[in-house]
């Protein structure tokens, strides 16, 4: 028998965090949503608990994130976005058009990059992978 997934409020008061209901609403969001930026974040909280400010946001993704509840990505150029998927060593492939994010597994196949040439002394725990392209909307709309 497998055990039930915990609660949104049980993760953050497992990850030492205050539950609140803006955090409760923010991670049911983030986790809905898919490579949100903060303003559709803040705009999914306010659907599911009124008022809250974006500054409030800010602060509740930057707890959630030095917990890794939330993973924080940023793709050059783009403001962050923010996901419920974390504790794996996915990727991410980047619309250059029109910005969509999506996920994508551990890269396969021959892999140069993900093994660092030089770890200067560092203990390396995870390799970022971003891929740039278009999107199959954008790719059609070029034809």
């Amino acid at each position: 028998m497998t055990a039930n997934p915990a609660s949104p409020a049980e993760e953050l008061r497992g990850a030492g965090l205050r539950v609140t209901a803006a955090r409760v609403a923010l991670l049911e969001t983030v986790r809905a949503g898919d490579h949100l930026g903060v303003e559709a974040i803040a705009s999914g909280v306010r659907e599911r608990v009124g008022h809250v400010s974006t500054q409030a946001v800010y602060e509740a993704l930057h707890a959630l994130t030095a917990v890794g509840l939330v993973r924080r990505i940023e793709p050059a150029g783009s403001p962050a976005r923010y996901e419920g998927r974390v504790g794996d060593n996915h990727h991410h492939v980047v619309c250059r058009s029109c910005g969509t994010v999506a996920d994508v597994d551990c890269a396969v196949g021959q892999a140069p990059c993900l093994t660092a040439s030089q770890n200067h002394g560092f203990v390396i725990e995870e390799a970022e992978v971003t891929y740039w392209g278009l999107c199959p909307a954008c790719s059609t709309a070029r034809q």
